[in-house]
């Protein structure tokens, strides 16, 4: 018997697509359609019925960009029908990014949401008339844009042009029957084009798919249902071999909390998606829905109450699964320890008080790259796995495991996955069943791997034809047999075959979207200056509750973190949302200053009463400029040390007492020795502080990437229009400014009296386009690594590019400070908002055999401007500041991150209240002190081991306590202490609860 696979393949594709499926409808009946077009924002379902509808005809357009319209459909149902309502908003192409509809009954209860795979709105058995409403969002497809300048992300346009053309809404008596043919036809089809040409099962599906093909006929689709799926049946009967890899499926429907549309139709993404889900469920009791994020559902349970309660109890019967346990699924380089322990503080909190579940995986599929802080932090939150599918989007070195133990800077492990399937939005196809199954990388210790299943970003879930898939594929050979799990069951039985798979330590770097480091600074900004606030307010809030007993201002403080949190959603930090959403957030970044001001303000009134005398607080975790670590004084600041300038009609040089800094004409400085040292700073060749251009066009996805090419077009910028100096009696002041293009830079250089340290500001008027701006130093410091500030601790990278791993690392994210150093010296820089960086090697002449002597090259990512998805990025004037520290240790890093980044506050009062609390210890830094979640009035002390040593911390408090527990982040007792001294590991983070005695 010849066989002639393509051609069998091609047959049985066209037969489905043009025969089978088409015939599922198998008759279909008008519906009246009026419609009510809202000029506005969106309005809920009463306010929006309640007005006037017009007639609406199929084929009319409907819905400038970002509009809603409601559309009212009528009619009767034939009798004997088993009918549905197909809806076609417009649809085009594939799911999300789009148009979207809410389907709503008459008496405003949501049946479900309508989607391009998602169109049919079954009625219930023994419906006699229609009378329905859909909610139609007119989101334009800002993807299709593929990555070209749209405006279309600015905001709603009631007066623009319609963005669809509304194609259907009718009435149709579908065939369950049909239905299962096509499914089976869809099944074997995909399983004919992947098993190997020399496997005998593929040469029995394409038999088979033959013989059915030959019993349809086109013309009488149901009259041969029976027949073709009977000479198909033979070939869905033999089992999987036992030794097969297996899939978890997990329904799955990635939802971004704002990215290409705001935050409001995210509200409204939900709501179509869990109401589909929900729907999906009562056919199909086998799925299990997994979704992350409180905050999307403390959004439904905001607007949709009565949906909410429908996913309360799918909840209870374990079926929609809460996972994840954050706030929302946040960026991990950017935010800051206090902000990702809130993360998941306040994640797990809401899922406990809301259903009584407590995950115990971290569930981040998309966000852009991992810190290697995050398994200690995840594993203090009560989690014990961890789940990402972004890694798999490496260009250059594929990720070596797809199973494995992932260990963090202080040697946590969490038990991680990284799904074979490479994506998160699966359709359970048998093109990604075996990529799945091949692409695995650990068969050897492993059998199992996670498939996340379903539309996401408004593409409505998991649909039928997907859990048809699933049923048929549960156990079919040549497939890998597919059973639905929850993330827990899977997690549970994969640690359990495979305890000793392989260790990952450090960072999960991602080799893409590098430029999310730098892209809106203004929301990296808006982060940096909120997460310090919120320290402040907390720290000077608890001080002020327990030395005078305001009442704490719990409420302010949640709604604030939450608002913070949110917006570290993992496009809206990274600055890869349209202009809406971060218009809005800069709104947001504002509002949270003031309030936080606001509560700062009161707190220090009360803690020093009325009065003239100037009182300086200090809320960094270390003395500063005699001020007591997170206390105050009322001592005035000594000036004891000189500054001075002089010109020498060449160059300005200034002299500290430790710093000699020579100012070069064009505003850089070209020397800087450390007097104590008798040592140059300034590589041979280099300046410190020198502002670069380069040309920024990434291949693709523009705000998310910068490709190492862009080095290749640096452009110094060293033309000045103005230098002016001014000497202080603490300080010498040089400024510098700068016209350059379309922009204008205005550079601060100051140099303290006495100080080992240069302070640098900068104002930019922005107004390029797809350029990056760089400050480099060029330091003549030779070090083959370079440390940087990461949540709780630090971590070391290479500044050569010897491997392929090392040369991905071209550009990396560093918070308050990165640091490069020899035996007996080294040089920090600082900064206050700024997270993108590159330290590499500077290069010598070519073919010199002393180049490697050149020193290192420290640069900051300062501006970006890209076009997509948002033409204006950085359009417009910013500020930032850093530090340059001259021989400094880590420990001086550390305390120049915090020195610039908490500035001392002085107000004017009667007495400056002591510290609240204080420790002792080499390295110990206290990041938090604030009142426990509970509310019972005990205070919380977060502290950390920061110089990656062993330590001894000592912690002492200055109020009458009852007693003292160590805790883990959700504040649940660990154990007792019995004295409040403690061996710290390098980097271990250490919560402590002290209970407060009674005023009684």
């Amino acid at each position: 018997m010849h066989q002639h696979p393509q051609r069998t393949i091609d047959r049985a594709r066209r037969m489905l697509d043009e025969r089978v499926q088409p015939a599922v409808e198998r008759r279909t009946a008008a519906l009246n359609l009026s419609v009510r077009r809202l000029p506005g924002e969106p309005e809920p379902f009463e306010q929006a019925t309640a007005g006037p509808f017009e007639p609406f005809t199929a084929g009319s357009t409907w819905g400038p960009a970002w509009t809603t319209a409601w559309f009212h459909l009528q009619g009767d149902v034939p009798a004997g029908w088993d009918a549905a309502v197909v809806v076609d908003l417009g649809f085009d192409g594939g799911p999300g990014f789009q148009c979207e509809g809410l389907v709503y009954r008459a008496d405003g209860s949501i049946v479900k949401g309508v989607h391009p795979r998602s169109r049919y709105v079954r009625l219930d058995p023994g419906t006699t008339t229609v009378d329905l409403y859909v909610e139609a969002a007119a989101n334009p497809d800002i993807a299709a844009k593929a990555f070209r300048p749209t405006n279309l992300g600015d905001g709603l346009d009631a007066g623009g042009e319609p963005q669809y053309r509304f194609r259907r809404a009718e009435l149709v008596a579908l065939d369950d029957r049909v239905d299962a043919l096509a499914a089976d036809l869809d099944v074997l089809i995909g399983w004919a084009v992947e098993l190997a040409a020399d496997d005998p099962r593929r040469s029995k599906i394409l038999r088979a798919l033959d013989l059915a093909c030959d019993v349809i006929d086109p013309d009488r689709i149901h009259d041969c249902v029976d027949a073709a799926r009977a000479e198909l049946a033979p070939v869905l009967a033999p089992p999987a071999a036992a030794s097969t890899h297996r899939v978890a499926a997990v329904g799955h429907a990635h939802i971004d909390s704002a990215w290409l549309w705001p935050m409001r139709e995210t509200v409204r993404k939900c709501t179509r998606t869990f109401a589909n889900v929900l729907a999906l469920m009562d056919d199909y009791p086998e799925l299990r829905f997994a979704c992350s994020q409180a905050q999307q559902y403390a959004w439904i349970e905001e607007h949709q109450p009565k949906l909410f309660a429908r996913i309360s109890d799918a909840v209870a019967a374990g079926k929609f699964v809460p996972a994840g346990g954050m706030w929302v699924e946040s960026d991990t380089n950017l935010p800051g320890g206090e902000a990702l322990v809130r993360q998941f503080v306040h994640g797990k909190r809401y899922f406990a008080e809301r259903f009584g579940v407590e995950p115990r995986e971290v569930w981040l599929p998309d966000s852009f790259g991992y810190s290697a802080a995050l398994p200690q932090i995840a594993v203090l939150a009560g989690f014990r796995w961890f789940l990402t599918q972004k890694l798999a989007w490496h260009p250059t070195n594929p990720f070596p495991h797809h199973t494995f133990w992932w260990e963090g800077i202080d040697g946590s492990r969490l038990f991680a996955h990284l799904p074979p399937v490479d994506t998160y939005l699966s359709e359970l196809t048998p093109a990604e069943l075996n990529h799945a199954t091949k692409n695995f990388r650990d068969h050897a210790g492993a059998t199992t791997s996670l498939v996340p299943f379903g539309h996401g970003d408004g593409g409505g879930g998991p649909t039928a034809v997907m859990m048809e898939r699933a049923r048929r594929q549960a156990d079919l050979e040549g497939a890998p047999p597919i059973e639905h799990l929850t993330p827990t069951a899977f997690f549970e039985r994969a640690e359990a075959e495979y305890p000793d798979a392989p260790v990952w330590v450090g960072e999960l770097y991602m080799e893409a979207h590098r430029g999310t480091y730098t892209s809106q600074a203004a929301m990296k900004r808006g982060n940096r200056r909120s997460e310090h606030l919120l320290r402040e307010a907390e720290l000077w809030c608890t001080t002020a509750t327990i030395r005078t007993g305001t009442p704490y201002p719990y409420e302010e403080l949640d709604r604030i973190w939450k608002t913070v949190l949110l917006h570290q959603f993992h496009d809206v930090l990274p600055g890869s949302s349209i202009a809406w959403v971060h218009r809005e957030a800069r709104e947001a970044y504002a509002k949270v200053r003031e309030e936080l001001e606001e509560l700062i303000g009161a707190a220090l009134e009360t803690l020093t009463g009325a009065g003239d005398t100037p009182i300086r607080f200090n809320a960094v975790p270390l003395a500063i400029d005699g001020i007591p670590a997170l206390g105050a004084s009322d001592v005035p600041q000594p000036i004891g040390a000189s500054v001075a300038a002089r010109f020498d009609g060449a160059q300005w040089i200034v002299d500290n007492g430790v710093l000699r800094v020579t100012i070069g004409a064009d505003g850089t400085i070209t020397s800087l020795v450390d007097t104590r040292y008798d040592r140059e700073l300034v590589a041979e060749g280099h300046r410190l502080n020198d502002l670069v251009l380069h040309h920024d066009l990434p291949n693709a996805f523009d705000a998310w990437d910068l490709d190492s090419f862009y080095r290749t077009s640096a452009a110094p910028l060293r033309t000045v229009d103005s230098v002016r100096v001014t000497e202080r009696p603490d300080a010498v002041v040089v400024e510098v400014r700068r016209v350059h293009g379309a922009s204008t830079y205005e550079q601060t250089i100051t140099v303290p009296a006495g100080a080992d340290r240069v302070e640098f500001a900068i104002d930019v008027d922005w107004h390029e386009r797809e350029k990056l701006l760089k400050a480099m130093f060029g330091v003549d410091v030779r070090s083959e690594h370079a440390t940087a500030e990461i949540q709780f601790g630090h971590l070391r990278r290479p500044t050569h590019d010897n491997t392929t791993w090392d040369e991905a690392k071209f550009e990396v994210c560093a918070h308050r400070w990165v640091h490069v150093g020899e035996p007996g010296f080294g040089v920090a820089v600082a900064n206050d908002s700024t997270y993108g960086h590159d330290v590499r090697r500077l290069s010598g002449s070519a073919g010199d055999p002393l180049a490697g002597r050149a020193g290192t090259g420290i640069g900051l990512s300062l501006l970006r401007a890209p076009r997509y998805p948002d033409p204006e990025t950085d359009q417009g004037r910013h500020h930032a500041r850093y530090t340059l520290v001259s021989g400094a240790g880590i420990d001086d890093a550390v305390e120049a991150g915090l020195r610039l980044n908490i500035p001392v506050r002085e107000i004017r009062g009667t007495s400056a209240p002591a510290p609240l609390v204080t420790v002792e210890g080499a390295g110990v830094v206290i990041e938090t002190v604030k009142l426990a979640e509970d509310r019972s009035g005990d205070v919380i002390v977060r502290l950390y081991e920061s110089l990656g040593a062993r330590t001894t911390a000592r912690l002492s408090w200055d109020f009458v306590a009852v007693g003292a527990d160590i805790v883990d982040l959700l504040e649940r007792r660990l154990d007792t202490v019995d004295e409040p001294r403690f061996e710290l590991r390098p980097f271990q983070i250490l919560t402590v609860r002290i209970r407060v005695a009674d005023d009684e």
